[in-house]
């Protein structure tokens, strides 16, 4: 998917809101327990309710690693339903990978050649060589770490040289050498906001996979101030707040009401600020 035709979806249906399928187990309703592959059930249900007011996915990987073979073959099959069903949406492989040479082109070609995913998370740890594997298919995108969400985050990404140049600046001026905004977009969280400003100095016209909104209780009002720009280039993703959000035989419509109320903030965001 090309930057322009993701911008299309985003001014369609007035929504920047991607849905994180952090499906475990534990979590899902009682009653899908029972079914042959639970995970993918509900993952199906909750696709089919909030397809409307969403433009990506971005399920997680752990999420399914952790189940084996049975829970790789529930990606699978729920990556094949978006496509069929929904082959507008965005579909983003949270798998957070970053290794070298040959290791990087075998994970690039698992999520893209394979399973046709539009973008992988990538650590930049290790560098250029790292990356690179995943930028030879010019119609696939890197979604970078640069600035997390958790608390963590200040032990490596917030510390300065002596220049008083943070690491993830240094990062972002770094990377943002290796593809252009058409192939590159950067992890930023919604509970940095204060150095959301920083981040868009650099980075003025790539797209930002934004998490922390919701259950980590980042604010979309002032994301969407310090982060908008010409082309919204913002990605908003929320998971438990959607996806949790009840655990009866109505989960998936509680879910669906849950993302129309983000849909129609966002919407008031995008006339807002864009």
């Amino acid at each position: 998917m090309t930057k322009q035709e993701l911008y299309n979806q985003i001014i369609k249906k007035q929504s920047f809101l991607c849905v994180g399928l952090d499906t475990d187990i534990n979590k899902i309703p009682v009653h899908l327990l029972d079914l042959d592959d639970p995970i993918y059930e509900f993952n199906k249900a909750i696709i089919d309710e909030t397809a409307k007011y969403c433009v990506a996915y971005k399920p997680n990987l752990a999420f399914y690693e952790a189940l084996g073979l049975d829970g790789w073959l529930s990606f699978e099959k729920t990556v094949a339903y978006i496509k069929q069903r929904y082959p507008e949406m965005f579909l983003i492989a949270d798998a957070k990978r970053g290794d070298i040479g040959n290791t990087s082109e075998m994970y690039a070609q698992s999520f893209f050649d394979k399973l046709k995913m539009d973008a992988v998370t990538v650590a930049p740890y290790m560098g250029h060589d790292s990356v690179q594997p995943f930028l030879i298919n010019k119609n696939k995108w890197v979604i970078l770490l640069a600035l997390t969400s958790n608390k963590g985050s200040q032990d490596f990404q917030l510390t300065e040289d002596l220049n008083g140049e943070a690491l993830f600046e240094k990062v972002l001026k770094t990377s943002k050498k290796w593809a252009s905004d058409e192939q590159m977009m950067y992890v930023v969280g919604a509970t940095q906001e204060k150095l959301m400003s920083r981040v868009r100095e650099i980075v003025p016209n790539h797209f930002l996979l934004v998490p922390g909104i919701g259950a980590q209780g980042g604010s979309l009002e002032e994301v969407c101030k310090a982060g908008m720009n010409s082309t919204c280039g913002l990605l908003v993703n929320s998971s438990r707040a959607i996806i949790y959000a009840n655990n009866s035989d109505n989960f998936a419509s509680i879910a669906s009401e849950e993302a129309h109320k983000v849909q129609k903030e966002m919407a008031e965001m995008l006339k807002k600020y864009l």
